[in-house]
C-alpha cells in the first residue's frame, strides 16, 4: 500500500500526507472496522489490494492500491470488478479531489462523481474522516446516484 501511495506525495494537500501513508496500526484499525481486503497476485507476488466495507445500506470501496510497476495492466480493474460482483448494493468510493488518475479510473469503470453538496453528506454519513479530508475529497457512486 505504501509503495503505491507514493503517487499521492506532492499531489494531495501536504497536511494530509504522512509517512508511512498507512502505518500497520491504521491497517489493523481498518480491518477491525470491517474493511475486508482482496488482493491480486502476479507471479506469486501481491501487486494490488482493494478493500470492501459494508456500511449500512451501501458498500464502500476502500484503500485501492496497485504497485507502480503493475499499474495500467488491469489489476485495479480486476479487483474492482470482483468487488462489484460481490455486491448487490450501491458502491461508493471516496478519493482525493487532486487525484485525477484515481477519479479517471473509477469513471472509466462506470462510477460517477456526486455533487459537492451530496459528497459532504455522504462522507459524513458513511466514513469516519476529518473535516479537512472531507474538504479535499470527492465521492463517486456506482450505479450513479440518479439511477436505482
Amino acid at each position: 500500500m505504501n509503495a503505491a501511495a507514493e503517487a499521492y506525495r506532492g499531489v494531495i494537500p501536504p497536511d494530509r500526507w504522512h509517512e508511512p501513508y498507512m502505518p500497520s496500526r491504521e491497517l489493523d484499525r481498518e480491518i477491525a472496522a470491517g474493511v475486508e481486503f482482496w488482493g491480486y497476485e502476479a507471479d506469486g507476488a501481491l501487486v494490488g489490494v482493494m478493500g470492501h466495507q459494508p456500511v449500512r445500506d451501501v458498500d464502500l470501496i476502500r484503500h485501492a492500491y496497485v504497485l507502480p510497476g503493475s499499474q495500467r495492466h488491469g489489476v485495479g480493474g480486476a479487483l474492482l470488478e470482483h468487488l462489484r460482483r460481490m455486491s448487490s448494493r450501491r458502491l461508493l468510493v471516496g478519493t482525493w479531489a487532486a487525484a485525477d488518475w484515481a477519479i479517471g479510473f473509477y469513471r472509466r469503470h462506470g462510477f460517477e462523481l456526486v455533487s459537492p453538496e451530496r459528497k459532504n453528506v455522504l462522507l459524513r454519513n458513511y466514513w469516519t474522516i476529518s473535516d479537512r479530508q472531507i474538504e479535499t475529497s470527492v465521492v463517486l457512486a456506482y450505479p450513479p446516484l440518479d439511477q436505482a
